[in-house]
């Protein structure tokens, strides 16, 4: 705790204690416990309608209301970054690929390990006509065999030519190395190709560029031939439509977004990739993002993670459990026999998470309000102040711990693929790694202390 309420966390435990044994709340049962399951978390990408060099990172539970996780992430050595498309790969690593100018020959590619800190990789040459043509709007496509490629647009007259989408794929595990573009096997005149497959089937989400209409087309190839299903107004959206973008929803339906170009909105539909609903304008970023893609990640494994009042103890180090202390999260060593003080810092609710009731959060029992969350990657204990942020932020899901032996783990929600760990004796996010990682993150969720 911090200093300056060290008497205020003294005497709100007392109290709260006398309240507890007036009740006899200490002598009921052990709470109850629930399985997390696997959570579904979105990450967006997005230039903006004020800049084509900065890109932002938003991030939302529903794929719907989206929080901030940086502006101005991301600005390319040179050129634009345009379009910008996000896929995490089997290395642990999320890849950017974009557009990096209005004329040329090359799409850009950069990488993170959190969403926050980009590192330019490379400019990759893949237009058709040098610097007279034009080359947008490339796309993220994992196949189903593991594959990864890239889908674009181009065209060799430039902005003013006709566009047609052309596929590359990737020939090493670095994604460093490419195939020659080949076409898509669409018509001309057809641009910013969104494919996604389900069972055996691909569909490509395209605009057509002569009516302005994002239309449908399905193949069982992704070199096709493809067959328009849903043509001019298919689907009620109007035109004037691009950029569209699809994810998954955790009920197995898709959600859409595009954009509306001329009047600078967003909008969005939900549907099984075969009928869709009426557009909505997208809530917070319509008139601010534009042409986006969405990446959706599942935290969390289905372990069942004791939830009510308990301690969190290490499982590499004896003794020693979370506590917070001057605000702080650490891993000290505190048991039956500590004071009243340390033992309260070391008990949580743990109760159903925050941004997401699949995974948990940590409250604080001495100060009422009060959670465990990450800020800058390390852990502290904060009032929550109701916004979507610091939910994400106090929210962990629950993983089979890498230490086995029964432990559990916690993935952070926002931040997929980072876990909890003590490092010199402070809870911080960190990647998954090897070494000492796996007992470092593991942990003993327990009866509690205070």
């Amino acid at each position: 705790m911090h200093h300056g309420c060290a008497r205020f966390g003294r005497r709100l435990l007392a109290a709260a204690t006398g309240l507890l044994v007036g009740s006899g709340i200490m002598a009921a049962a052990a709470p109850a416990v629930h399985a997390a399951g696997p959570a579904a978390h979105y990450v967006m990408t997005a230039f903006t309608r004020s800049s084509e060099s900065n890109m932002n990172v938003y991030a939302s539970s529903d794929a719907l209301n989206w929080n901030t996780v940086k502006i101005n992430a991301y600005t390319p050595p040179s050129g634009l970054i345009r379009d910008p498309s996000i896929l995490r790969h089997t290395d642990g690593y999320y890849y950017l690929t974009y557009t990096t100018n209005w004329t040329g020959d090359t799409i850009g590619f950069a990488r993170s390990t959190n969403q926050i800190n980009w590192q330019f990789l490379r400019n990759v040459k893949v237009g058709l006509n040098g610097n007279t043509g034009s080359t947008w709007a490339p796309e993220w496509f994992k196949d189903s065999d593991g594959s990864v490629h890239v889908i674009f647009s181009a065209s060799a007259e430039g902005r003013g030519g006709q566009f047609r989408p052309y596929r590359i794929k990737a020939t090493d595990a670095a994604l460093s190395t490419w195939t020659a573009p080949v076409p898509l096997g669409l018509p001309a005149n057809y641009i910013d190709s969104f494919v996604v497959k389900e069972g055996g089937v691909y569909h490509n989400f395209v605009k057509n560029e002569t009516t302005k209409y994002i239309e449908h087309a399905t193949s069982s190839s992704l070199g096709g031939p493809w067959r328009f299903v849903g043509t001019g107004n298919w689907a009620g959206w109007g035109s004037g439509l691009e950029g569209p973008a699809l994810a998954q929803l955790p009920n197995g339906n898709w959600r859409i977004y595009f954009d509306q170009y001329s009047g600078g909105r967003y909008f969005y539909a939900d549907g099984d990739l075969n009928t869709f609903s009426a557009k909505t304008e997208l809530p917070g970023l319509s008139g601010v993002a534009r042409h986006f893609t969405v990446l959706r990640e599942n935290v969390g494994d289905g372990v069942v993670v004791p939830t009510g009042r308990r301690t969190i103890a290490s499982v590499n180090k004896a003794g020693h459990v979370i506590r917070h202390k001057n605000f702080a999260a650490l891993l000290e060593q505190v048991g039956p026999a500590s004071a009243a003080l340390d033992r309260a810092d070391a008990t949580f609710t743990v109760v159903a998470g925050l941004a997401n009731g699949n995974c948990y959060s940590f409250a604080a029992v001495n100060v009422t309000g009060y959670y465990l969350r990450h800020d800058d990657f390390k852990l502290r204990l904060a009032q929550n102040d109701g916004s979507a942020g610091f939910r994400s932020d106090a929210t962990f899901c629950g993983r089979t711990g890498f230490a086995g032996g029964g432990s559990l783990s916690f993935e952070s929600y926002n931040f997929p693929g980072h876990y909890l760990r003590h490092y010199d004796f402070q809870i911080q996010l960190d990647a998954r790694a090897s070494g000492a990682f796996p007992a470092d993150a593991s942990f003993n969720v327990t009866n509690a202390l205070g």
